[in-house]
């Protein structure tokens, strides 16, 4: 008989814990529902961002030749490593052409000199070859095939689009994308001898 007293009393001393925390349950579902979201979040990887950093918004940039005829589109957006800068373009000259950051934004047909010299915040010599290069607006070669196209992407590492920044874009004055005629030899001065400005584009916010 007491074995069965003790045996509904502890039963009644668990309904009454039960009894004053009726959210248990609710709380409990819950942090069930956290743990999944967490888990969702770290299984998702990052869309449409270079290098996994937190991207801003694109920039894009079009690129116009002496006629002003749109011959090339840049997407610009900030990543870790500096800014990645993918590039589409038709009706180029076939073959390598030398592409680089100028630091005007401006750019006034027919041979667009107003876009100035290479974006050079640092006062650095030219060319990944020299051994006081590179300027910071000197990017790779870029490749256009025999039907005209070219699509390409680089990460130049020396500029942001974070404005205040010496090596900023959007500094003062603006700074602008060129195309040149011939190929970027990466060490002679001032420009690789890469010719002519065959295609010109104000970076602008």
């Amino acid at each position: 008989m007491k074995r069965t007293y003790a045996i509904l009393i502890f039963g009644l001393v668990l309904l009454l814990l039960a009894a004053c925390n009726p959210n248990n349950e609710e709380q409990q579902g819950n942090v069930d529902k956290n743990n999944e979201q967490d888990q969702q979040n770290e299984d998702s990887p990052t869309v449409g961002n270079p290098d996994n950093a937190t991207a801003e918004e694109e920039v894009l940039v079009s690129l116009k030749d002496k006629d002003d005829h749109v011959v090339a589109t840049a997407t610009l957006k900030q990543v870790k490593s500096g800014v990645h800068i993918k590039l589409n373009g038709e009706n180029l000259p076939p073959g390598t052409h030398g592409f680089h950051i100028h630091e005007t934004g401006s750019c006034q047909p027919p041979d667009f000199k107003s876009a100035g010299g290479h974006f050079n915040p640092g006062q650095t010599k030219h060319g990944k070859k020299h051994p006081e290069g590179p300027h910071a607006g000197d990017l790779p070669n870029i490749e256009v095939g025999e039907d005209g196209t070219v699509n390409t992407e680089t990460t130049a590492e020396l500029v942001t689009l974070k404005k205040g920044k010496d090596n900023s874009l959007y500094k003062e004055g603006g700074t602008a994308l060129v195309i040149h005629a011939g190929a970027d030899d990466y060490i002679s001065q001032p420009s690789g001898d890469a010719g002519d400005r065959i295609a010109c584009g104000v970076i602008a916010e």
